[in-house]
């Protein structure tokens, strides 16, 4: 039971996820482009809005960006710079645990200034709430793989998520095989993420 759960998890959540990620997106860029926004609210707040919005979309640039080389970068690239799998997974925690902060400030000043102002809670859809929502469970969770890195610093832990990154993107089979015995809290950081690409068109 646990390996059939951990299959459609990381197995098949992933392809569900990315589908309708791309699906969705594309159909309401083409039909609903000019709404495919969040309820303005930048005249209220200006100042919160500001260190807010640019702490979080810094940090989430990095972390993004920071994901997408690290992921799907295969590793003989890295071995033939000669960066160590040790010295990337030092530089991951270093420069994603400083760009997890500041995203980390930046959406808990966004979050409080939509939560608790109640002229900007009135202009705030459900959706766009709980993509915040969303967001800061999933920033939290990255933070606190940072923790359980720390004792991976020889990067073999890492070298596992990225080829099951890479399995995943280039159709093969067996990659949910590699995260059967992974910490928990990395788990729940890759369905929060694929996650978050499911939703996220819909808000």
């Amino acid at each position: 039971m646990y390996t059939y759960t951990n299959f459609l998890l990381f197995g098949i959540y992933p392809y569900i996820a990315l589908a309708v990620f791309v699906f969705v997106s594309i159909v309401r860029f083409n039909r609903d482009q000019y709404n495919w926004r969040s309820g303005s609210s930048q005249l209220l707040r200006k100042r919160q809005l500001f260190w807010g919005s640019n702490l979080f979309h810094f940090g989430i640039l990095i972390v993004f960006l920071g994901h997408l080389v690290g992921l799907l970068t295969p590793i003989e690239v890295f071995d033939a710079i000669g960066i160590s799998h040790s010295f990337k997974q030092i530089m991951a925690i270093v420069v994603g645990g400083v760009a997890g902060i500041a995203c980390f400030i930046g959406l808990t000043l966004l979050i409080h200034r939509r939560l608790f102002d109640s002229r900007i809670r009135a202009t705030s859809s459900f959706s766009d709430i709980f993509i915040l929502l969303l967001l800061y469970v999933q920033l939290i969770l990255g933070l606190l793989t940072i923790l359980v890195s720390v004792g991976h610093l020889d990067g073999e832990e890492m070298v596992r998520f990225m080829t099951w990154a890479q399995m995943i993107v280039t159709f093969q089979g067996g990659a949910a095989d590699l995260l059967i015995d992974t910490h928990p809290l990395f788990k729940l950081h890759l369905f929060f993420g694929l996650t978050v690409f499911l939703v996220f068109p819909f808000t």
